[in-house]
């Protein structure tokens, strides 16, 4: 399935970067698909796993990276650090063309900030310096970690899923091309896992870090703090809620102040196709769809988008989360009915949701949201009385 996935791109994508993924991947998910076939099944998967990892991964990332190819998001981002260190904005304050606008919030340009200073003039550094090796490494620690802490025992390596994972279509795909959503999903799962250990201070960074990413993570700062209100109380709650929302306030408070009227409309109006520029987000998704018949169809787009969004927060208060599983769920359900209903979005978008709610399942080895009971200590017999002669 996933070699016929990656080998139709050559054939209806008119994105060259898109057709040179599914050229390389396509043989090796064929490749590791026969390995699983042949092997002895004690070597099948990690060998087939290891094909995959590197054709369509590896080897397309690299190639890419070497030659300065990738997707108009990653030169936005590397721009943006430009900006932030020349001029200390990190929004052009008049965009013209589509690549002029920068959709991302401030700490996003952190991960441009390796090509700045290591510039592009040898291969090393055209690699080293690209913002996707960037994207991919956050997103892989965030699952280590996320999987360290919901692991129910230290038997069980993370590396055969993680790879499995990693080099899957859902994320080799948009990793070998753009990549820029991959941190927001490793956070995300790296701070529901934080919540539901009470690693509070933690877990308020965390989700100050993927709130000051992509407004779109926002909803992950409630989810995680009602976790932690159902499981330890009001004050671990209420600490990560000050440390997420103060931290991430302080990173936004330049840009709001400095540059407000282009925060707005390149963060804002112009993800939600409301700007005069139209965003690249062109998926034939249902609020794209909508949005395509008019005015009308664009508010229809959108009402049905809040309304939605209405009844997950409404069950989210009447049923809160009660394991770090329970709480990317409901956080899934939230983002993938926002990505589905806005009136621009991607099918790449989506990966953000599938990962929320598999992610967690393969760490803490259960499929149910709820926490596993700890058995009770069974009391200790009493001795039996001895007959006195």
């Amino acid at each position: 399935m996933a070699a016929g996935w990656a080998a139709a791109f050559p054939l209806v994508s008119d994105l060259a970067n898109q057709r040179l993924w599914g050229l390389v991947a396509a043989p090796a998910y064929l490749v590791a698909g026969l390995l699983c076939l042949t092997l002895p099944r004690r070597f099948a998967a990690e060998a087939a796993a290891v094909v995959a990892l590197v054709g369509a991964v590896l080897a397309p990332l690299g190639l890419l990276a070497v030659t300065g190819r990738h997707q108009s998001e990653v030169m936005v981002v590397e721009r943006s650090a430009h900006l932030l260190l020349t001029t200390g904005d990190v929004y052009l304050q008049h965009p013209v063309v589509v690549t002029d606008y920068n959709p991302y919030l401030p700490a996003m340009s952190l991960f441009g900030l390796p090509r700045q200073l290591l510039g592009s003039s040898t291969a090393f550094a055209r690699v080293a310096g690209d913002a996707r090796i960037w994207f991919a490494l956050t997103f892989i620690a965030c699952l280590l970690g996320a999987w360290r802490l919901l692991r129910p025992s230290r038997d069980r390596a993370p590396l055969l899923p993680l790879a499995v994972l990693t080099a899957s279509p859902l994320i080799a795909l948009a990793l070998v091309v753009g990549g820029v959503d991959l941190p927001l999903i490793g956070v995300c799962c790296l701070a529901m896992a934080l919540a539901e250990r009470d690693r509070t201070v933690s877990a308020g960074l965390v989700l100050a870090l993927a709130c000051s990413l992509k407004w779109t993570a926002w909803p992950a700062l409630p989810v995680a703090v009602l976790l932690l209100w159902r499981l330890y109380g009001r004050r671990p709650a209420a600490r990560t809620a000050l440390i997420g929302a103060g931290v991430s306030a302080a990173v936004l408070l330049p840009s709001v102040l400095t540059q407000p009227q282009a925060l707005r409309d390149q963060v804002v109006r112009f993800p939600l196709g409301m700007t005069a520029i139209r965003t690249p987000a062109g998926s034939p998704l249902p609020g794209k769809v909508l949005a395509g018949f008019g005015p009308t169809g664009h508010s229809v787009s959108l009402a049905l988008m809040t309304t939605a969004l209405v009844g997950v927060a409404i069950w989210l208060l009447a049923r809160p989360p009660v394991s770090a599983i329970a709480a990317a769920d409901l956080l899934a359900a939230g983002l993938a009915i926002a990505f589905t209903l806005a009136p621009a979005g991607r099918f790449g978008y989506l990966a953000l949701p599938a990962v929320l709610m598999i992610w967690p399942r393969l760490a803490a080895r259960r499929w149910t949201s709820r926490r596993p009971v700890p058995p009770r200590p069974v009391p200790d017999a009493p001795a039996p009385a001895v007959p006195r002669r």
